[in-house]
């Protein structure tokens, strides 16, 4: 597997599992039948951080809409092309980054980590339109 299938796919895992923390806080605030009932505005509201969690997590996927169809283009265009492979590892640690900081409520930091990701997507779209 090349590092670019390896940092694609972990990245798709990783937004697989990204709920779950947001998901156990649910629970520990609502307990278990709350936290599967159905949305009802009076339900107590979830922790701050878990509340960052959740859109984080929206941010994540948003971004990855724009970068997993590159990176398949990428795959099958540019088999011996080591650049797409460190652009999906930047993309993959700096969203990975940008969850836990965002998490963690600190603000420019956050932004900084995402703009990192955004230019891994921006110079794979540009590797392969051979612009770089």
């Amino acid at each position: 597997m090349s590092q670019l299938e390896t940092y694609t796919t972990l990245s798709a895992l990783w937004l697989a599992l990204a709920w779950l923390p947001y998901l156990l806080d649910r629970i520990m605030v609502r307990g278990l039948i709350g936290a599967m009932a159905n949305y009802d505005p009076a339900a107590p509201p979830q922790s701050p951080w878990a509340q960052r969690a959740m859109r984080a997590h929206r941010v994540a996927v948003e971004a990855f809409i724009g970068f997993a169809p590159l990176a398949l283009i990428a795959m099958m265009r540019l088999h011996d092309d080591p650049y797409p492979g460190i652009l999906a590892m930047t993309w993959f640690y700096a969203m990975l980054a940008h969850y836990i900081i965002y998490c963690l409520g600190i603000t420019v930091i956050r932004t900084l980590a995402f703009v990192l990701a955004f230019a891994a997507t921006v110079a794979l779209a540009l590797r392969l339109l051979s612009m770089i």
